[in-house]
């Protein structure tokens, strides 16, 4: 369930933009929209808080919208990150952090890009914000504030609500840092089975030996550790961590706290992937009966209740499940609820980008990658010919390279586990010719190879689509036209990469006039025609008047601030750039001038004060029509009334001029209106 909160506001810093091409979070507590921007362009984070579970996956997701151009030329956008933090003005990319090598996706679209985190940890709370680097001067926009993430760990709590009574009577409630889901989404555990109940907490009769543990319904694999119904002790089995990151060749200790009622049997580490390929999973085996661990695996017992399994040199096949139980006389623990899960990872050194080709060197950016990360905030050790270089601490690595020169990278602390070597030398690499400027309908050849013995094999993307290449790695362009214009991919079978931005340009296209405001244009006012057209590289604007060979004016905006009649007629824009030129159809513009608007209100005056008459007309008529039917209707027998009229008259008189006291002005001004009323009788005639 989710709860709505306050949305946030943008961080405008440029223009313009365009982007060049497990398990969800547990529950969200912000479904609120937070819309940032403005001038055509923001950035809507799907939701500005969010608490995940430790140990699952949440998405963080942001959508935008831009225009597309600024003054004729074309946004793209040739850098999109997610960030939390900062090294001097530099935006610190998420992926090149070393504790989230392995665990960060980006899963980036038209207008959509959402960053996806596994394997979450408490440590990666914070805010999450996300910035593009555009092509046009100025052209940076981070969109803050950005998305809050919260990860929490479950407890189970016990709580005794009649000690004396019934001292077995108890209450347990699964509590987390942050808000959790409907307070019916729980599954419960007692000695690790399921118990059937739905609820946030509840209470019942509890055994003294029992333990208790919780989970989100859908998330059964993230439960609270085990904690004792009673303050005795209790059987139990919790795990440090129910996740662990190790590099291939290193050594990795897993974990456990335990506890029982009575003397354990046995006791020992098993796993069940290993039992279930021998054919005994109902019967676990002791690890370190297994062949596959053989003078690699030791169980550690320094302190009482604590077990450790040692695993030395691990090898990629060692990533499982690994689960600890005991057996007592009466008791035997299930293991039936999630055990630590060991992924083991190895480094390997992967090409992000070339920067640019020399005849003897190539500048490239190279990344440090890994399936997952050790827990903790390490940084990286990069190695160039076998020596340590001391400047470059995180996962990404940009340098000149030497045909002969061999990288190799590892994280800090950790510098025997390297990984392998990558040479120049086999660095794909991908060139266009001509190399100057590419003209739509030129003929344009794209390389894709890789300088190796023996040959590599390279594959040649735009997008998501495979273009075919030669045996020499060749993709040829006949007619390159702008819709060629991108960013094309060229990889090994390794899966290195280099990509290239081909910038076709051509002649302006589509030109178009619009106008505003549209409509009738008032004498006096004023009006704005604007000329669209694509074109690369940008076009210059200049304004015509049809018949008139004249330019009016130059720019995307032709304003006319005062307009008169000499101004109606039709008006055309040419677009022009170092390509060509392009006309756009002719737009006429008519006045309406001040001497029209009388005349018209004129006539709608007199028009309704016609039709008024003519109903008063008809009105009257219709009246005195009545009045002659009642005066002509026979006397049937039947109740009439009989309704007798008389005259009502009006005189005027001045008063008497000999007898008034009033002033000769005054008596003139002075009348009396005399009113004769005459009565008017109703009889009613009855039978």
């Amino acid at each position: 369930m989710c709860l709505n909160l306050s949305a946030a506001t943008a961080e405008r810093r440029t223009p313009t933009m365009r982007l060049k091409g497990a398990q969800a979070a547990f529950i969200c507590l912000l479904t609120l929209s937070a819309v940032q921007g403005q001038d055509g362009w923001s950035v809507t984070y799907t939701s500005t808080q969010i608490c995940a579970l430790k140990g699952s996956t949440v998405d963080i997701r942001c959508t935008y919208t831009y225009p597309s151009r600024v003054n004729g030329n074309v946004t793209v956008v040739e850098k999109a990150v997610w960030f939390t933090k900062m090294k001097g003005d530099e935006h610190v990319d998420v992926r090149t952090e070393a504790e989230f090598a392995g665990r960060v996706q980006y899963h980036c679209d038209d207008k959509d890009c959402t960053l996806r985190i596994t394997d979450l940890r408490e440590s990666d709370s914070a805010e999450y914000k996300f910035r593009f680097v555009t092509n046009q001067p100025g052209g940076k926009y981070a969109g803050s504030p950005g998305v809050t993430l919260s990860v929490t760990v479950l407890q189970a709590e016990v709580i005794k609500t009649w000690p004396t009574l019934y001292p077995t009577w108890k209450k347990v409630t699964c509590q987390s840092s942050c808000h959790l889901p409907d307070p019916h989404s729980y599954v419960w555990y007692q000695n690790e089975v399921n118990i059937d109940r739905k609820e946030s907490s509840f209470e019942k009769y509890f055994g003294y030996t029992d333990s208790i543990s919780c989970a989100v319904k859908g998330y059964e694999k993230l439960p609270s550790p085990s904690v004792c119904v009673d303050d005795q002790t209790c059987n139990r089995v919790s795990y440090t961590s129910r996740s662990i990151c190790a590099l291939k060749g290193s050594s990795v200790d897993i974990s456990c706290i335990y506890s029982h009622t009575h003397p354990a049997v046995s006791k020992f580490w098993f796993s069940p992937e290993r039992s279930h390929q021998q054919q005994h999973r109902s019967h676990p085996e002791d690890l370190r009966k297994d062949s596959h661990y053989a003078g690699r695996v030791e169980v550690i017992e320094t302190e009482r209740g604590r077990s450790t399994l040692r695993i030395r040199d691990l090898t990629e096949r060692d990533s499982a499940e690994y689960h600890f139980k005991f057996k007592t006389q009466s008791f035997e623990w299930k293991s039936s609820l999630p055990g630590t899960t060991l992924t083991v990872t190895a480094l390997q050194v992967k090409v992000s980008r070339i920067i640019s080709v020399h005849q003897t060197q190539t500048e490239a950016e190279l990344k440090c990658e890994s399936s997952c990360s050790p827990a903790g905030r390490l940084s990286y050790v990069w190695f160039k010919n076998g020596q340590k270089n001391t400047t470059q601490q995180t996962s990404a690595y940009t340098d000149y390279f030497n045909p002969g020169d061999n990288i190799s990278c590892a994280f800090s602390g950790y510098e025997d586990y390297r990984s392998p070597s990558v040479y120049p030398s086999k660095l794909p690499s991908v060139s266009v010719s001509p190399s100057g400027e590419i003209v739509e309908g030129s003929s344009v050849t794209l390389t894709c190879r890789t300088d190796a013995d023996p040959a590599a094999n390279n594959t040649l993307y735009k997008g998501n689509q495979t273009l075919p290449l030669t045996p020499e790695g060749i993709y040829h362009f006949t007619s390159i036209s702008s819709e060629d214009r991108g960013m094309y991919d060229c990889k090994t079978e390794d899966q290195l990469s280099v990509s290239l931005f081909i910038d076709v340009q051509y002649a302006p296209k589509l030109s178009s006039v619009s106008v505003s405001p549209s409509g009738e244009l008032v004498e006096g006012s004023s009006v704005t025609l604007t000329c669209s057209s694509d074109a690369n590289p940008a076009a210059n604007y200049t304004w015509y008047k049809e018949n008139d060979n004249s330019a009016k004016a130059s720019g995307q905006n032709f304003i006319i601030t005062d307009f008169r009649p000499e101004h109606s007629g039709s008006y055309y824009c040419e677009a022009q750039n170092t390509r060509g030129r392009r006309s756009s159809t002719s737009h006429p513009l008519t006045v309406v001038t001040g001497l029209w608007t009388f005349p018209v209100m004129l006539s709608v005056s007199v028009t309704a004060l016609v039709i008024i008459l003519f109903f008063l007309l008809l009105w009257i008529r219709r009246a005195l029509k009545h009045q002659s039917e009642a005066a002509e209707r026979p006397d049937n027998g039947a109740q009439t009334d009989e309704i007798q009229y008389a005259a009502v008259q009006f005189a005027t008189t001045r008063p008497d001029v000999a007898n008034s006291n009033f002033s000769s002005p005054e008596r003139d001004r002075y009348q009396e209106d005399s009113v004769i009323y005459s009565t008017m009788n109703v009889r009613s005639a009855r039978r």
